[in-house]
């Protein structure tokens, strides 16, 4: 076991929670407080914030025990006399990466990453999916406003080219790309709804149309 991990049970058994208890307050996994715990996964400073404030005691000096042991470890490997601030941030980073994934946001074309945005990283998954399939989409128009999305927030997406009845998606029809609910009429025909202030539909054939993402939620721009 780490410090870091030991440093987080001791806390926990001090006041009587359990592991699932600490991890239904935090959103987490109970798995992934165990691997913390155990030191096969280190606590982020965002989470370590989330973690003082639920177990009712300041934990910083866990990120001067991660440090500390950094700097012995430079020490018995002869890399320098001195801790260096470089290498410590390399390792900083090297852990944020293992409980972190960069998920980029993209307009329609997902062409190219317009920014990033951090989630984390359970069970080698975010949020349930595959790394490689998981993006957030800027919604580029109020097509969708009556569904209280619009131009401007991220819609927390996965890449599927399945159609799902009563879902919505980024789909490809028409020469463009557009957001989207899907019903399904029946085999072959489905409602495509937006919502621009009053609801439209358009009947088309599925063949017409190619899913690219479904979108899991919606981050609203305030």
């Amino acid at each position: 076991m780490s410090r870091v991990g030991e440093n987080i049970k001791n806390t926990r058994n001090s006041i009587g929670m359990s592991q699932k208890q600490l991890a239904k307050k935090l959103g987490v996994a109970e798995s992934f407080i165990n691997e913390v715990e155990s030191g096969r996964k280190i606590a982020n400073q965002s989470l370590i914030d989330r973690l003082s404030k639920v177990l009712g005691k300041d934990i910083n000096d866990i990120t001067m025990s991660f440090e500390e042991e950094v700097y012995k470890e430079e020490k018995t490997q002869k890399f320098s006399s001195e801790p260096k601030k470089e290498s410590v941030k390399e390792v900083w980073s090297e852990a944020f990466g293992s409980v972190l994934k960069n998920v980029p946001v993209y307009r329609y074309s997902l062409d190219k990453a317009i920014s990033w945005k951090q989630l984390p990283l359970i069970n080698n998954k975010v949020e349930g999916y595959a790394q490689d399939k998981v993006l957030y989409l800027e919604i580029e128009d109020d097509d969708m406003i009556g569904f209280r999305i619009g131009s401007g927030d991220l819609g927390f997406a996965h890449i599927t080219h399945e159609i799902e009845n009563n879902t919505i998606c980024l789909i490809d029809y028409n020469n463009g790309r557009a957001i989207r609910q899907i019903r399904k009429l029946d085999n072959n025909k489905l409602l495509l709804i937006s919502n621009k202030g009053s609801l439209r539909t358009e009947t088309v054939d599925s063949k017409d149309i190619k899913v690219l993402a479904k979108l899991d939620r919606i981050e609203i721009k305030l």
